[in-house]
Formats: C-alpha cells, sequence, structure tokens
C-alpha cells in the first residue's frame, strides 16, 4: 500500500508502507547480517590462502592450516597490524581492506532494505549489530593468537581497527536509505554543498592522475617487469602469488603517486622519490616497483602541471556557485579543504612499517600531501572563479557637493543682507495686516448702511400707511348720514388707490 511517510529529518516521501516486524524477527535479521558479513568475508581470505597454498611449488596444503593461516589475514583485511619476531607489518594492502568494506556495505543495506528502514536513528541498529561483530571477532581473533605464536596482533587495537572498518562500511550502506545523507546536507548552505562535491571531485581527480603516472611508468618499464616476475621462480603458484601481492598492494601505489603528482613524494627506507627530489636506495624486487625512476630527470617536474589543471578545473566548476567573488571563493577553501583531508586520510592508511630491514618505513608524508592538496585547488581555484563568475552591477554613489568656502566680509555683508530682508518681510507683513484691518472696516460700514436704509425705507412705508388711513376717515365723514337708502358706490367718486397714496411724494 502507497503511504505518505514522514521521516525525523522532515522529508515526506510516497513510498510503501514497510512491514511489520516483531523484536523476534528484527534480532534475527540483524543477527544474520553480522554474522554473515563476518563468516563471508573470513571464507574469502581463507579461499585466497587456498588458492595460492594448492598452486604453491613447496607447500602443504590442510583444511586446518588454511583455516589457522586466514585468521592474521582477516585482521589484515580489517586493517589491524601485525607483529612477529622480525618487527612489525604496518604497510597493509588496502585492496583486501575496500573488499571487505564492500561486503560489509553490502550486508547494511540488505538488512536496512528488509527491515523497511527509512529514518536516521533506525540505522543505529544495523551499524551498531555489524560493528559489535566485527570487533568482537577480531579481538577474539587476537587474543587467541597470544603473544608467543609466530604471528601476532594487539587484542585493543584490533577491536577497535575491525570496529571502524566495518562501522564506517556500515554507516555507508544505510546513509542512502535511512535519510543520513539528507540530515548532513540539509544543515550546509548551498555554496559550502557545491565546495564539498568539487572537493570530492578533484580529489578524485588527482587520485586518477596518481594512477595514469603509474601506468605511464608501468609502461614505460615494462621489460623491468617482466624481469622481476620471471626472477620469482616461473612456478604458477609463486606467479599468482606475486600477481596478488601486486594487486593487492595497487591502491597503496596509486596512493604513492598521488603523492608524487602533487610533489610530497614518498619514501622507501632510505629511498626518496619525488618530482623535485631524488636520493636512490634499495627497493623491494616487486614488478609493482618497476615504475619507480632510476634516477632524476628534467622533464619529471612537469608532472606538477597535472594538480595545476586541477586545480583550475575546480576554480571554474565553480564560477556559477555565488553571484559574489567572495562566496564563490568560500566554495574553493571548502573544496580545498575536502580535498586535503581525503588525501590526509589515504597517506595515514597507506603507508607504514615494513618488518625491521633496510624497506622500513614506507613513508607518504600525509600533513605535507594535505597541505600541498590544499594549496593546489586553493590558489588556481580561487583566481579563476573569482574572475570567471559573474560580478554584482556596480552601484555608483553620488558624490557630495563640495562646501563653498565663506569669506569673513561676504558672511557679514550676507548678515546685513538677510537682516534688510527680514526687516522687509516684517513691514510687508504689517502692511498686508493693515489693508485687511480696512477691508473689514469697509465691511462693517457697508453692513451699517444698508441697515440704515433699511429702516428709513421702513419708516416711510409705515408713513404712506398712516396717510393712507386718516384719507378713509376723511371720506367716511364727507358722506351723507340722511340718506341712508343711497349707499355710496365704492367704485364711483375720487376714491385714491392706495397704491398711488403709496406712490406720492411726501
Amino acid at each position: 500500500m502507497s503511504v505518505q511517510q514522514t521521516t525525523s529529518h522532515g522529508v515526506v516521501t510516497d513510498s510503501v508502507r514497510p512491514p511489520e516486524f516483531s523484536r523476534a524477527e528484527r534480532v534475527r535479521v540483524l543477527t544474520m547480517t553480522a554474522a554473515g558479513s563476518v563468516v563471508i568475508g573470513y571464507a574469502g581470505v581463507a579461499a585466497l590462502l587456498a588458492l595460492i597454498s594448492s598452486t604453491a611449488a613447496h607447500a602443504s596444503f590442510s583444511t586446518t592450516g588454511v583455516l589457522t593461516a586466514a585468521a592474521p589475514g582477516w585482521l589484515v583485511a580489517h586493517h589491524v597490524p601485525l607483529r612477529f619476531d622480525g618487527g612489525q607489518l604496518g604497510l597493509l594492502p588496502l585492496l583486501p581492506t575496500a573488499l571487505v568494506m564492500l561486503l560489509v556495505y553490502r550486508a547494511a543495506a540488505g538488512a536496512a532494505d528488509r527491515l523497511g528502514l527509512f529514518e536516521p536513528l533506525q540505522a543505529r541498529s544495523v551499524v551498531f549489530s555489524i560493528a559489535g561483530a566485527h570487533a568482537v571477532v577480531g579481538s577474539v581473533i587476537a587474543f587467541l593468537m597470544g603473544d608467543e605464536g609466530p604471528v601476532r596482533a594487539t587484542p585493543a587495537g584490533a577491536f577497535f581497527g575491525c570496529a571502524v572498518v566495518s562501522g564506517l562500511a556500515a554507516v555507508a550502506g544505510v546513509a542512502q536509505r535511512c535519510g543520513l545523507v539528507e540530515v548532513v546536507f540539509e544543515r550546509v548552505d548551498p555554496v559550502a554543498r557545491r565546495g564539498l562535491r568539487t572537493g570530492a571531485l578533484a580529489l578524485f581527480a588527482l587520485v586518477a592522475a596518481g594512477a595514469l603516472v603509474l601506468a605511464l611508468g608501468l609502461v614505460f618499464s615494462w621489460s623491468t617487469t617482466a624481469v622481476l616476475f620471471d626472477q620469482s621462480g616461473g612456478t604458477i603458484g609463486t606467479v599468482l602469488g606475486i600477481w596478488l601481492l601486486c594487486l593487492a598492494y595497487l591502491p597503496n601505489a596509486v596512493v604513492g603517486a598521488l603523492s608524487y603528482v602533487v610533489g610530497s613524494g614518498f619514501s622507501i627506507g632510505a629511498a626518496v622519490v619525488g618530482p623535485l627530489e631524488f636520493v636512490g636506495g634499495p627497493v623491494p624486487a616487486v614488478p609493482l616497483l618497476a615504475a619507480l625512476p632510476e634516477e632524476q630527470a628534467s622533464y619529471l617536474p612537469l608532472v606538477l602541471v597535472l594538480p595545476g589543471v586541477i586545480g583550475v578545473v575546480a576554480g571554474f566548476s565553480l564560477r556559477d556557485a555565488a553571484e559574489t567573488p567572495r562566496a564563490r571563493v568560500r566554495a574553493v577553501l571548502v573544496a580545498a579543504v575536502t580535498a586535503g583531508v581525503g588525501a590526509l586520510v589515504l597517506a595515514a592508511v597507506a603507508g607504514g612499517a615494513l618488518g625491521g630491514g633496510v624497506f622500513n618505513p614506507v613513508t607518504i608524508p600525509a600533513g605535507l600531501l594535505a597541505v600541498l592538496t590544499f594549496g593546489w585547488v586553493t590558489v588556481p581555484g580561487a583566481v579563476v572563479a573569482w574572475f570567471s563568475g559573474p560580478r554584482p552591477p556596480r552601484v555608483v554613489e553620488a558624490e557630495p557637493e563640495p562646501e563653498a568656502v565663506v569669506d569673513e566680509e561676504d558672511y557679514d555683508d550676507e548678515a546685513e543682507y538677510d537682516e534688510e530682508a527680514e526687516g522687509l518681510d516684517e513691514e510687508f507683513d504689517e502692511e498686508e495686516d493693515g489693508e485687511e484691518l480696512d477691508e473689514e472696516l469697509e465691511e462693517e460700514l457697508d453692513e451699517e448702511d444698508e441697515d440704515e436704509l433699511d429702516e428709513e425705507d421702513d419708516e416711510e412705508f409705515d408713513h404712506d400707511l398712516d396717510e393712507y388711513d386718516d384719507l378713509e376717515e376723511e371720506l367716511a365723514e364727507d358722506a351723507d348720514p340722511d340718506d341712508p337708502g343711497e349707499d355710496p358706490d365704492p367704485d364711483e367718486g375720487d376714491e385714491a388707490d392706495p397704491e398711488d397714496l403709496a406712490d406720492k411724494p411726501r
């Protein structure tokens, strides 16, 4: 059934609902995964030793002997140093370690898929079970080897060495499925994220450049390689053993070639090999070392062009990492730190002690390699990223107007002018106030005149009405009182109209 799952790091995904497992079922799956990775790894080492011993000319093959000899081989595959009477074997092959980590990676990923894990906290059970199983088995093997045997190991070193190698591989196996990668990158800003990716790619390019130089050295020295194979004895078992030895130490040789390309070089006993320094000395008769130069040549420093080109490419790839040059340089610095730390780790695990003879120790200067790697990425990368990327538009600020220099005399004249101007303004304001007062007075006088005229008209109208009333009384008196039958005709006679009376002048 398809459902939406919200992980603990805030990512909502549409996926199939994981099956429900009981506690016993989960314990069974984790136990089988941890034990399976241990058993398969041990069986692989035993099978390889059985193949070599069965094809060797004077070797005796027995199952017990093979299984017993596979114990220190399993520790070597987990990068645990071994001790013997002649010294210590610290120069351990990296290819078996890489194969063991690949095996654990696949086992952890398979366990996460079977249990339906999808949250970061759920990865703890897988990682702890696998790392714990390898640590316990390694410490037990080291303890059983004892302190009096021909080959010995420190139990504490075996415990932590096996735990670290298997734990890192288990974390890598569940990182994508349980969202560990998203949790890490969510806390990193986009510019730094681009720097991390570019740094990893730059380190890969430097390793590839070292592998190329190593391959060219083997091609140009193929005759020496063939002679070294012939001197090994010529039997199938011996040639197979030498070939497997070279194959197991091939990653170590690539790391040494990386150090050579960057400029730090490496040393085998008293012999020092570098593009700018060469000191001759005895080296083991191993066909893989036929690629070493026999003497210093004038063209060898040209290999330093390779890390410079890689730094330029790294800076060019970060030209669009940010809009501002400073942010792009910050991305280049992150890339340089990433590549430098990676080179430091590779150099630390690729070298080590090689017995107590003239070939001891095999040294790859980890600190110098990290510093030079940082420099090769930073210097050309920062220059290219600064000038090749986009630039923000430049904002032109308006220049402030220069302040005028005023003399004291000009200042006095201006002060007098200001005083006169203020006086004129005051007079003008007073005149305006006087004009406003005159206008108000004129308006008041006009209103009084209108009132007087209205009063005169009212008095004149009242006087006219009084005269009209008197006239009516006179007419009434002049009428005949003895002739009541004759009514005076109101229409006859010289009766005056009030309107005419009103129009008469006084």
